[in-house]
């Protein structure tokens, strides 16, 4: 046990794992009430958020968002617990400056100020049209991370206007760029990309590297995550008179 305490980053239960909301909050996300089914959304899940994670007493998360319209800025400065996490309503205004988010991003993934022994971070994306900036320039910087490298990472495209391939680029992996072509499906996917990652044991034999299903061959999340690919809602089960 005293082994266990003397190692750096203490015992594996104080591991934090890290959980990134980046939210397009652009003048698009304003139409058809798209960024007040966000916020409600949101809202919702993390009662089911703070449930799966006290599910998994080897991790402690974290939670921050990130909001990008006419640049980009934190809405929680720093990390919060979830336990003491409170949502604050998001509005939609401007263009899409998603390259200055990647940039934040990228300031928070390095070490420091991420801690060498977290675990792989996952980091959602929600975005509903093109970027206006150089996004590429920040997503550059992004892969030169371990921590990005290292992370999952899930894309929300949010209706018909989004640009998909921009969302794969950040992904890295096709079926994590999920469809929500309506106000029910997005509901469906935040709540998914929310409660889809669990922590476990490092002492158990699935807590090896991570296999999700690649575009032409298998990916690994390194580190002892599971990611449920089996329980993506399906982006066909909409209702036709609701579609953005």
């Amino acid at each position: 046990m005293s082994e266990n305490l003397d190692r750096p980053g203490g015992e594996l239960a104080s591991r934090p794992l890290h959980f990134f909301w980046l939210v397009d909050c652009s003048g698009s996300m304003d139409a058809n009430g798209k960024i007040g089914v966000v916020n409600n959304a949101i809202q919702n899940v993390l009662p089911e958020m703070l449930s799966a994670a006290e599910d998994n007493p080897n991790a402690q998360l974290f939670v921050r968002t990130l909001k990008f319209s006419t640049g980009a800025s934190w809405s929680t400065p720093d990390p919060i617990k979830i336990e003491d996490y409170v949502w604050e309503d998001l509005t939609a205004n401007g263009v899409t400056d998603l390259g200055k988010a990647y940039e934040l991003l990228a300031a928070q993934l390095s070490i420091p100020p991420m801690p060498e022994r977290a675990l792989p971070p996952v980091i959602v994306l929600l975005s509903d049209g093109q970027p206006t900036d150089n996004y590429k320039g920040g997503l550059e910087k992004l892969f030169k991370l371990p921590w990005f490298k290292k992370s999952v990472r899930i894309a929300i495209s949010v209706g018909k206007d989004c640009d998909d391939d921009v969302l794969r680029e950040f992904t890295g992996n096709s079926e994590l760029v999920l469809q929500a072509n309506s106000a029910t499906m997005l509901v469906k996917m935040i709540k998914w990309a929310s409660t889809a990652i669990s922590a476990v044991s490092s002492g158990a034999s699935k807590a090896a590297d991570v296999t999700e299903k690649g575009d032409s061959a298998e990916k690994h999340v390194n580190g002892p995550l599971i990611l449920d690919m089996d329980n993506i809602p399906d982006s066909d089960d909409i209702d036709s008179s609701d579609v953005w």
